[in-house]
């Protein structure tokens, strides 16, 4: 018994039994559906292997987290109202009991100096606060709302909105897990790790996993508790929470709502677009339920394996239900084509030609798709990577589901009456075949110049995005964003690190002082920076960042330097008086005003910037270059070494591998499957007309995004592979359609038209079925979910409309199968 008849006695003879084992095998998977993750962390966010990740960890360890929330609070009446104050005193005091809340800043709690005017033993006894009933208030307002160090980052210029700055606690357990996994890690790529260091790397991986889960699920908490303690004061403010913690929580809630929300929709329109074209009951049932089935096995496997799925992978559901309908609707229209020609023949012997003549079509699209979506490999992101690794195991699944699934059940329903051989389809797609016949010179034409639009769009791609363009303008996180900007100084935070040269670090540790007799007044004539002569430096650089249009606020020892120079009365800044004053500073003002600018030993600098995400011109790589070129070129002479670093660097650096990426992945996808034509054609010529109508619609989907000046990003980055996928379902079947039926009589105009009658059908069904289901997308709040159901859909169009239209007129011009006598 041939392994041909084997599988037709067990799917067909026994569908019962097959249904039964299949039944098992979701039961297996689907006890491990509790288990799947979605993961939308920063550090899915950034290069795994940048060097950039590693100094941004380091200079966070040195000056402490900047992982913090902001929450904003614009009231009704006067800020500085004796309610107002009270109730910011109040939620100060409430988030401060939040768990893994660290400290919470507002402007009740920094030192004044101009409240009334005090002089440095004043200062050093006990600055006055706003908070102190008796400080004056309106000296206070005016002085916090013209400090550089306060205004424009805990007071809105306008002394109409102030900000509830909440820190969060670093976790050193989760940071020592990081250190220890990525040390054994780079050991293993080096090919260094020993035996007992790759079991140990297993357990911390394992660990770290674990850990992180639950860290997650703190931070929601946190959000959470956040938020309902703003409730209770929302009736007398306007209010909204911001920072990068809020961002990544409110996104993966985004992405959680879409997949269930827009999972279940996307089936109910799809259902009824099956029921609007087969018009039969187990035609919307059967398609739907192999869709399902593949979609229980892929969700259950990545749960037992522990992949999570990322921001870039959180569509895959989406894609298994159109690949996975493709499938079974190319299944279908050949079954009914077959009934159609033969009325009266049993179910098994339907199902059995309909099984034969779409197996090796169907086999090779899957294939072909496979390498498509795997060819993502290449890339640099381990996001992208793992989500052409889950697409490649969700094709295998769904091609095995509708060879199994889809038969054995099909066995159990009756053929019924056979489907009409005349309908508004078929003459649609005999008007496209008509097209291409008479008007092929025209189809040409159009395409050329279509692809010409599309290469120009292409060339203005972009990979420069704003985090605030995810989310509507009615969403929090877009009020808060747009309101942190406008008023407190910016959202995302950049880092400028500025190192003394290398000689003065290194005489730093053999100092003697013989100016001071007192240890801790030398610390100006010690520290590289903290100088009258450098401090002029520090001014300089500080000014010239300030200046720049995509910068709001920015902090540094100049911002501290210009409100405690103040208290010198005596107006002789010197180094001793730095020295004096540095000494005599309390150590909770240090806390604020100088140790977040400056290391402990006084040889490196920080700047603190805040960058404008509202920015319409924000280009972060320009930004990036035009400061480091900048910084480079002045301390050139100083023998300093300048870094950057933040959020800002760490998201630049992955937006610039995306387009890197985007390049190759292109080159490699389209390299993979002209072999892979070859391959299943066993012809260079016709792998070389079929790859045509793949690179049209990807040239098209890419050239409206740059048109649109929608920017590549962490999810429309896939779109190219996704096109891929999409154009090759449909070259695949329709040029090996094509092939049968020009072994029957070698007419290539009359190939044309049969295959039209055919595959057509089964492509256009297809096509317009996922279309309509996708552009329930549209309705989502997250941005990248609606392009993402636009861009598919679009997809889908180009690559049915390439397929039907110019891949025929190339393969009955260019005529690859020769003068072949037609098999008899």
């Amino acid at each position: 018994m041939s392994l041909l008849e084997r599988y037709e006695n067990l799917v067909l003879d026994r569908p019962v039994l097959m249904l039964s084992l299949l039944g098992m095998l979701l039961l297996l998977f689907g006890a491990y559906i509790p288990d799947f993750e979605l993961e939308v962390s920063a550090d899915s966010l950034v290069l795994e292997n940048d060097a950039d990740l590693e100094y941004y960890r380091n200079i966070r360890a040195r000056y402490g987290s900047d992982d913090f929330l902001i929450v904003t609070y614009t009231p009704k009446e006067k800020l500085f109202s004796e309610a107002n104050l009270k109730r910011i005193g109040e939620m100060r005091d409430r988030f401060k009991k939040v768990a893994r809340v660290e400290s919470v800043l507002t402007m009740l709690d920094v030192p004044l100096i101009e409240s009334p005017p005090i002089n440095l033993d004043q200062f050093s006894e006990g600055a006055p606060m706003l908070g102190q009933a008796t400080t004056d208030r309106e000296l206070a307002r005016r002085e916090l709302i013209s400090s550089p160090l306060y205004s424009n980052r805990l007071v809105s210029p306008e002394g109409d909105t102030c900000a509830i700055q909440i820190l969060l606690k670093r976790d050193e357990t989760y940071q020592s897990l990081l250190k220890e996994r990525d040390g054994l890690r780079i050991k293993k790529l080096a090919g260094e790790l020993p035996a007992t260091e790759a079991v140990r790397l297993n357990q911390v991986e394992e660990q770290f996993d674990h850990y992180s889960k639950q860290l997650v699920e703190q931070e929601a908490k946190l959000i959470a508790d956040i938020r309902l303690i703003m409730d209770d004061y929302r009736d007398f403010a306007r209010m909204h929470l911001g920072g990068v913690p809020m961002i990544i929580s409110d996104m993966m809630s985004y992405i959680r709502h879409d997949l269930v929300v827009f999972g279940f929709g996307v089936l109910a329109i799809l259902a009824l677009m099956l029921s609007l074209v087969f018009r039969r009951i187990h035609w919307v049932l059967l398609p739907l339920l192999t869709a399902g089935a593949t979609a229980v096995v892929t969700t259950g496997f990545l749960g037992m394996v522990g992949w999570p799925v990322t921001v870039v992978s959180s569509n895959f559901l989406a894609l298994v239900l159109i690949f996975s309908l493709s499938l079974t609707i190319h299944l279908i229209v050949r079954y009914r084509e077959q009934h159609r020609l033969e009325p009266d023949a049993s179910q098994r012997h339907l199902v059995s030609i309909t099984l034969r003549s779409k197996a090796k079509p169907c086999l090779f699209n899957a294939i072909t798709t496979m390498v498509a979506f795997a060819s993502l490999v290449v890339s640099d992101i381990r996001p992208v990577i793992d989500f052409g690794w889950i697409m490649a195991f969700a094709l295998a699944t769904s091609m095995l589901l509708a060879f199994t699934l889809y038969p054995a059940t099909l066995m159990l329903v009756r053929p019924g009456k056979a489907p009409p051989s005349r309908d508004l389809l078929g003459m649609i797609t005999e008007s496209v075949a008509w097209l291409v016949e008479h008007h092929g010179g025209k189809v040409i034409t159009v395409s050329l110049l279509l692809v010409a639009m599309g290469a120009l769009g292409m060339s203005k791609l972009t990979v420069e995005n704003r985090f605030i363009d995810y989310f509507h303008s009615s969403t929090e996180i877009y009020q808060g964003m747009k309101l942190i900007d406008e008023k407190l100084g910016g959202t995302t935070p950049m880092d400028v690190i500025i190192d003394a040269p290398l000689k003065q670090a290194e005489a730093e540790d053999e100092w003697e002082d013989d100016d001071f007799g007192e240890e801790d007044e030398g610390f100006a004539n010690i520290s590289y920076w903290y100088n009258t002569h450098l401090l002029d430096d520090v001014a300089s650089i500080h000014r010239y960042i300030d200046d720049l249009p995509e910068t709001g606020k920015v902090n540094s020892l100049h911002t501290a330097m210009a409100v405690l120079e103040q208290l010198d009365d005596k107006n002789s800044i010197d180094n001793f008086f730095l020295s004096i004053l540095y000494k005599k500073l309390p150590p909770e003002v240090k806390a604020q005003m100088v140790s977040p600018y400056l290391s402990e030993d006084g040889q490196q600098l920080r700047i603190a910037v805040r960058v404008y995400e509202t920015d319409v011109g924000l280009n972060r790589n320009e930004l990036l270059n035009k400061v480091r070129d900048h910084l480079n070129s002045e301390r050139a002479d100083s023998g300093e070494s300048v870094h950057l670093s933040g959020m800002v660097v760490l998201y630049n650096n992955l937006l610039q591998s995306l387009f890197k990426s985007q390049i190759q992945t292109l080159g490699f996808v389209f390299f993979a499957i002209l072999i892979t034509f070859a391959l299943i054609f066993r012809s260079l010529k016709v792998a070389a007309i079929a790859i045509i109508p793949n690179i049209i619609p990807v040239i098209l989907v890419l050239g409206l995004l740059g048109g649109l000046g929608i920017p590549l990003d962490i999810m429309t980055i896939t779109i190219a592979a996704i096109t891929v996928g999409i154009a090759v379902d449909d070259t695949i079947h329709y040029v090996y359609r094509y092939r049968e039926e020009w072994l029957k009589d070698g007419d290539y105009r009359a190939c044309v038209h049969r295959a039209h009658n055919s595959i057509g059908r089964a492509m256009y069904y297809t096509s317009m079925t996922i279309t309509i289901g996708f552009m329930a997308m549209v309705l989502s709040n997250f941005v990248p979910s609606i392009y993402f159901g636009l861009f598919t859909a679009f997809a889908m169009i180009s690559a049915l409309l390439t397929n039907i239209t110019v891949l025929p007129i190339l393969l009955r011009t260019l005529k690859p199968y020769g003068k072949l006598q037609p098999t008899k």
